[in-house]
């Protein structure tokens, strides 16, 4: 059984490979949620997540015993480069199975700690079955992401590095796909200080673990399907569902706009990147999925920040949308000179600015005379958009709203 000596002897291992991340306290939140609320930036380790610390000390623990031949692991990205750096560190081979779905940083990421990336099936779970069957083909040592006491133990180490810092946390929040890290975390919090509150934070779209908590037995998921593609697995392991029925004391769920909303407010509030996964414990404490007293001292892990552009500009568009800050209209016009001027100065003149426009007269649901203009807009807040609807109808507009 993982227990406290062997997250210590993983935090030698390790000690001059990792970067030790900071875990500071977080005002911007704290002000927000009414706790004291500490971050811990494992989005800013080496190869962006707390990942490299569990492939790697399993790694090692095989070169310490003489297994020098090549390694395989399945992994969503996160995993794969910490396995890839391990690898290259030690001068082995690595092949990495990765899911078709995964980000392309991710897959460079691999690519350029010189391993072989192979993606294949739709999600984590799929990717790990054919990573099982390469390993047998061409002998080769399975580097499993949460169901082994070393990489659970490497896993561990972000508790021992929190603990040194602030060792009076009331609480510590931790993201959950498969269950390593808050595995080696709360075995750590309950040798070092058992009165902290372990709480597992899952993404809805892929709840086998809250599920299988909840009904205190193992129940997997059909299907998983979230932005937090570091957490996406379907499956439970009886390896990691053990600890978590011992340890954790609360569990919860977050929606994928609760974690693209978190993800936005890190970014803009507290100037902190982080990914899907990275961002759920935040998002669990912004959105009053936390029931702990008012005051208490948390501390919250941001596990990766491996974020895809496209999803983070996606995640920025959202936003922006949700919080009034941008708007979109479609306005339908007579199609004639001037009409569109008339439009625009309304715009004008309450000081709403256009980010995009396009004009459509041509379209088969357009009556003859008619026209569309689809403009997308920066607004000021609510207020704002409320008084451009309220100026649009007394010039006699009519329009619709996008998304």
């Amino acid at each position: 059984m993982l227990d406290l000596n062997k997250i210590k002897q993983a935090q030698e291992r390790l000690d001059t490979v990792v970067y030790h991340t900071p875990f500071s306290y977080a005002p911007n939140l704290s002000k927000l949620s009414g706790y004291e609320v500490y971050l811990k930036k494992e989005n800013l380790q080496h190869t962006g997540a707390f990942k490299l610390r569990g492939a790697f000390n399993k790694v090692a623990a095989l070169i310490e015993t003489g297994q020098k031949g090549g390694v395989i692991a399945a992994s969503a990205g996160n995993h794969a480069q910490g396995v890839a750096y391990a690898a290259k560190y030690f001068g082995i081979n690595a092949t990495i199975i990765m899911p078709e779905s995964t980000p392309l940083t991710k897959v460079q990421g691999v690519k350029e700690l010189e391993a072989n990336a192979i993606l294949s099936g739709a999600n984590y779970d799929e990717a790990y079955a054919y990573a099982v069957s390469y390993a047998k083909e061409y002998n080769l040592t399975f580097v499993h992401p949460f169901i082994d006491e070393d990489v659970m133990a490497g896993q561990g180490t972000v508790a021992l590095e929190m603990y040194e810092e602030q060792s009076d946390l009331d609480a510590v929040i931790i993201p959950v796909g498969g269950g390593g890290l808050i595995s080696g975390m709360s075995v750590a919090y309950q040798a070092l200080s058992p009165k902290t509150k372990i709480v597992a934070v899952q993404a809805e779209g892929a709840p086998a673990l809250k599920n299988s908590y909840d009904a205190n037995k193992r129940i997997d998921s059909l299907k998983v399907k979230t932005i937090a593609d570091g957490i996406a697995v379907r499956d439970i392991y009886e390896e990691t569902f053990t600890y978590i029925l011992e340890n954790v004391d609360h569990f919860e769920t977050v929606c994928e706009d609760e974690i693209a909303a978190a993800i936005l407010f890190l970014l803009e509030k507290q100037k902190v990147l982080v990914e899907g996964a990275g961002a759920v414990g935040v998002a669990a404490l912004l959105h009053g999925k936390i029931n702990l007293p008012k005051g208490s001292k948390i501390g919250i892990v941001l596990s990766g920040g491996n974020i895809d552009v496209t999803m983070l500009s996606l995640i920025i568009e959202k936003g922006l949308m949700k919080s009034a800050r941008k708007m979109k209209l479609q306005v339908l016009l007579v199609d004639k000179p001037g009409a569109l001027q008339s439009f625009t100065q309304i715009l004008t003149d309450i000081g709403a600015n256009i980010v995009q426009i396009g004009y459509d007269r041509t379209s088969t649901d357009l009556d003859f005379g008619d026209a569309h203009v689809s403009v997308a807009l920066e607004t000021k807040g609510v207020e704002h958009q409320e008084l451009i609807r309220e100026k649009l109808e007394e010039g006699g507009f009519s329009f619709s709203e996008g998304h």
